[in-house]
């Protein structure tokens, strides 16, 4: 792949997409120190300016106790409260989107926004579920956020913990069914969390696990709770174990016997399960299909998943490994990953250098994701949004994106740069067909070309 050829790819793969002055940037300092900034993030890792409209969300920085005692509706809530808890808990869903895009579109640190993407999406929870619906946007700040480039097993204790993910696989209730506390909704068992917790989470859904398995996992989780109007907060957290609603005996799981020991049992499948190499494997799978291919090819997932297990699950030292591995850098893989819905738009308005938007130009991008099927924290189903071109590829998506180019581009004519200004930009990944077509086209209209161009659906 030549020099040009992998500005544009890394700039595709680690980004969502290409601002104007990004290729001249990474042709500065050379493409191996690129990756190199964008694997090792600096602890401030936000501009001055970014960074002062993140500090005006207040609700980003509430703990999860502290979201439930001011912004959760109240037991029997008369018509005012019923108002206001509504009006607050839109503000947090307002903050979070506006959060997200503002980062995926400004921040220097690409990589961090876009493994931001993958984990959210790997470890999904629903906004529009119950109390779920108050604690996703902390569960990205305080789950996922800090974790994305860090140990593999600090990220999958911290979902497990968190409230929203308590709530959205209904752990909350699990309950040891011989237990006193075993009534109402707190009834028995349920194995929500732990079937997906292997399936999806760690293992895969052929990782060796049994029925017995999920049972096991399921007694081992009861009592990890949340606060509600029925439980109060022990910490900032969120979380609360409910001792008398968890099955205290021994256990066998995965083949290794648990001993009784409260939280402490989770913490210990926890573990296991983040140590197991059907784990190395079917996050590597994952990673490499996100970043190389739709059916990535084995050796690579096998030598990723060597590099999860020798290093404890260390995301940044796999990642490095992945962008060193001749599979990445493969013209057969060249601009072959076809963009999902949210990175499709982002790429969009990152390619005009949409600087520093305000909120009526915030508000359109998650509009356009809901229009193109994919809104924003919004996938219903534990396995989050699929991530290969045949999920997403058929001509009424495309005929949406098109007309979403022409819209984008007639609603924004005055930051719209020259069309040969956005081809340098996006590095002219275009065919000569396409080129052919776009130049022949009025110049009002070459913007919507390029932008609604086969080439700009693929990175």
């Amino acid at each position: 792949m030549e020099t040009s050829q992998k500005i544009t790819h890394v700039l595709n793969r680690l980004s969502f997409g290409p601002r104007p002055g990004d290729r001249q940037s990474v042709q500065d300092m050379g493409v191996e120190a690129y990756i190199e900034q964008q694997l090792n993030p600096p602890e401030a890792i936000e501009p001055a300016e970014l960074a002062d409209r993140l500090n005006g969300f207040s609700m980003l920085k509430l703990s999860p106790t502290a979201i439930f005692e001011r912004h959760a509706t109240p037991r029997q809530p008369t018509d005012e409260q019923r108002r206001k808890a509504n009006e607050s808990q839109d503000q947090i869903a307002t903050e979070t989107h506006q959060a997200r895009l503002l980062r995926s579109l400004e921040s220097q640190y690409q990589l961090q926004e876009v493994m931001v993407d993958f984990w959210f999406n790997h470890f999904n929870v629903f906004a529009g579920k119950a109390l779920t619906r108050i604690w996703f946007g902390s569960y990205e700040q305080a789950a996922i956020r800090p974790h994305v480039l860090g140990k593999f097993r600090e990220l999958l204790g911290a979902t497990a913990k968190h409230p929203a993910m308590l709530s959205y696989l209904d752990n909350w209730l699990n309950t040891d069914p011989s237990s006193d506390a075993a009534k109402g909704r707190f009834k028995g068992l349920n194995e929500n969390y732990a079937r997906e917790l292997m399936e999806l989470h760690t293992l895969g859904i052929d990782g060796g696990y049994s029925q017995g398995d999920v049972e096991a996992l399921a007694r081992i989780f009861t009592g990890w709770s949340l606060v509600h109007h029925q439980q109060e907060a022990v910490d900032d957290s969120g979380f609360v174990f409910v001792d008398n609603r968890h099955d205290a005996s021994d256990k066998v799981f995965l083949e290794t016997p648990i001993a009784s020991g409260g939280v402490a049992e989770g913490e210990a499948a926890l573990d296991l399960l983040s140590e197991h190499p059907a784990t190395a494997r079917h996050i590597s799978y994952k990673l490499a299909q996100y970043f190389v291919a739709d059916e990535p090819p084995s050796s690579l997932v096998d030598r990723l998943a060597g590099r999860f297990t020798e290093t404890q699950g260390n995301i940044r030292d796999v990642l490095s490994t992945l962008f060193s591995q001749d599979e990445f850098w493969d013209t057969a893989h060249y601009q072959r990953k076809f963009k999902t819905p949210h990175q499709y738009v982002l790429s969009m308005a990152r390619a005009i250098g949409l600087t520093d938007p305000k909120e009526d130009q915030i508000k359109p991008l998650g509009g356009a994701m809901k229009q193109l099927n994919m809104p924003l924290y919004n996938c219903r189903m534990p396995d989050g949004y699929a991530q290969v071109e045949s999920a997403w590829l058929s001509p009424d998506s495309m005929l949406r994106r098109v007309s979403l180019a022409i819209s984008y581009v007639n609603q924004r004519k005055d930051l719209i740069p020259e069309p040969d200004a956005l081809l340098d930009t996006l590095g002219n990944p275009f065919s000569d067909s396409s080129l052919a077509t776009i130049r022949q086209a009025p110049e009002a209209a070459q913007a919507s070309l390029i932008l609604g161009s086969p080439e700009m659906m693929y990175r």
